[in-house]
């Protein structure tokens, strides 16, 4: 049955840091009692042959996977309760469109995106890929916002971004200005994405929790840093300025113990105002 709600439009955002072994541990029990319209998914790592049916197709959900041409990495999904209209996968780049890194789908009233920027690794191909994607998808946002704007819509991208762009996104951000994911020019990268002149949107989590440390979305499993809430937030929702002025509230969902995890991520989830 469909639990498509009139008034809200709730979205989530997850990486399940892949799906198969994340189906075994939580996540089909999530997915079950979760209230979103829409989840966006990253890191899949699975073909959709390779996902059981429970998560490849469940039932009261329209699904599009987009994996990755390199076996076994990234990969993003895109679950709506409602059929959409019109889905694209990728954005137009040669290099990335077969990267399984970006899915979007077009509902009534706002596109919807699922993203996963690649992670990058300072002195390595890895950042420099990095680098690479997120000048063309600069590009990208700039334009889907202005063709949306010019039909009359909203816009929301979610995913792990893999960039904590202020200090309160980063518990330890003072031993990693030095590592990918809170370099200067990562951060500079993701100011101009939320720079109204520039790329347009708004960080809506950090929008409707200004004043706070987090909320952290990813924990490292080694040592004990989700018991000591040592977190990254890398995990966003970036929307464009009319739909995140209608975000009711956002919160992570984050798990109880360790034991209970699913991902290194938590779930991210944000209620909107139709």
């Amino acid at each position: 049955m469909c639990r498509y709600r009139a008034g809200v439009l709730t979205v989530t955002t997850v990486n399940v840091n892949g799906l198969r072994a994340a189906a075994k541990k939580g996540f089909v029990e999530w997915l079950a009692r979760t209230e979103a319209d829409v989840v966006c998914l990253q890191e899949v790592r699975a073909e959709p042959h390779q996902l059981p049916e429970e998560v490849r197709q469940p039932d009261g959900w329209h699904v599009v996977h987009a994996p990755a041409a390199a076996k076994g990495r990234a990969g993003v999904s895109l679950y709506t309760r409602r059929e959409p209209d019109r889905v694209r996968v990728g954005f137009g780049s040669a290099e990335f469109d077969g990267s399984g890194r970006y899915v979007e789908a077009d509902l009534p009233g706002v596109t919807v995106a699922s993203l996963y920027l690649p992670s990058g690794e300072v002195g390595t191909e890895r950042q420099d890929e990095k680098i690479r994607f997120m000048g063309e998808f600069l590009a990208h946002l700039k334009e889907l916002r202005e063709r949306a704007a010019a039909d009359g819509r909203e816009v929301l991208v979610c995913g792990d971004w893999n960039i904590a762009h202020r200090q309160a996104d980063l518990k330890n951000w003072r031993g990693n200005q030095k590592n990918s994911g809170f370099l200067p020019e990562e951060r500079e990268w993701l100011t101009r994405v939320l720079t109204p002149a520039d790329g347009g949107y708004v960080d809506v989590i950090r929008a409707l929790h200004p004043d706070t440390d987090g909320p952290y979305t990813w924990w490292s499993y080694r040592g004990r840093a989700f018991d000591n809430d040592s977190g990254w937030r890398i995990d966003y929702h970036c929307a464009t300025p009319g739909l995140a002025a209608r975000a009711l509230k956002g919160y992570v969902e984050r798990a109880a113990t360790h034991t209970d995890r699913w991902s290194d991520h938590a779930p991210v989830t944000v209620v909107y105002d139709r």
